[in-house]
């Protein structure tokens, strides 16, 4: 991380998605433009806060299953967002001490904060990368991740509420199957994607907010997420409601509709 990234200014006169999201889930890191944005979509759509917590919980669980159950020891997380614990090497680390992650995000407030996702066990590593999901060869060739990530050997894809973020027009699929090219056999891809699917009207609405607050973003049907594993072989129960990907005692018990939920998750291995 150089000086000057960290001493880039700040952009408090329109809302962040990052900061947005940070509000969702009932953190501090954010600002009153922010604010206003996040409560005008929860005014059209009050699901968002479930949304949010169901799409952090589904990463927590993906990160186990593939922890305990098919040998990664390796995470590329991208659009790692504003810390909130546990973070995922935490549960990483958790379940493997040894475990090693890179975060990557292009938001100057997630690099301020990044001293948060350094804290790893000693065993382990961790390291924060400024970066553009839009520019995948440039992560991808960042130094940080050559020093912490062994691309000879298995790496989980993180992407949790990222790719709806990245329009057609900026080559989503493309994109994904870039970073995937550049990891081996066993590796895996961990997504989440926001859906119009179960209330389009709402999700009209909400996309227009997100616009016009100057964040293009595209929802994306089922069908449309399940491009994003083309070539991989889907963990069970497949491309699935949120809350419904593997439930365990975190959130068993949740009485979430998949209208409020509103975002499919999925899980391949690349053979």
């Amino acid at each position: 991380m150089s000086n000057s990234h960290a001493a880039r200014d700040i952009d408090t006169s329109r809302p962040h998605s990052a900061r947005m999201y940070d509000y969702y889930l009932g953190g501090k890191d954010h600002f009153d433009v922010d604010k206003q944005a996040a409560e005008t979509v929860a005014s059209v759509y009050p699901g968002i806060f479930t949304c949010a917590r169901e799409n952090r919980a589904f990463m927590h669980r993906a990160t186990r299953v593939l922890a305990q159950e098919h040998g990664i020891r390796q995470w590329l997380d991208i659009g790692t967002g504003i810390p909130t614990e546990p973070n995922l090497h935490q549960v990483a680390q958790a379940v493997v001490p040894e475990a090693r992650v890179v975060y990557a995000d292009n938001d100057p407030l997630v690099l301020k904060y990044a001293e948060r996702l350094m804290r790893s066990m000693p065993q382990g590593r961790t390291t924060y990368i400024e970066a553009d999901i839009n520019e995948p060869a440039a992560l991808l060739e960042a130094p940080e991740l050559s020093e912490v990530l062994d691309l000879s050997r298995p790496v989980a894809l993180s992407m949790n509420a990222l790719m709806h973020f990245v329009t057609d027009a900026q080559d989503p699929y493309g994109i994904v199957a870039r970073l995937l090219d550049a990891l081996p056999s066993g590796s895996a891809l961990a997504l989440s994607h926001c859906t119009p699917d179960f209330d389009p009207p709402t999700w009209e609405k909400v996309t227009a907010i997100y616009t016009n607050a100057g964040t293009p973003v595209q929802f994306r049907s089922q069908k449309d997420v399940a491009r994003f594993f083309t070539g991989l072989d889907l963990l069970d129960p497949g491309i699935t409601v949120g809350h419904r990907w593997r439930p365990d005692a975190d959130n068993a018990g949740t009485a979430a509709t998949d209208a409020e939920v509103s975002l499919w998750t999925g899980v391949g291995i690349k053979p």
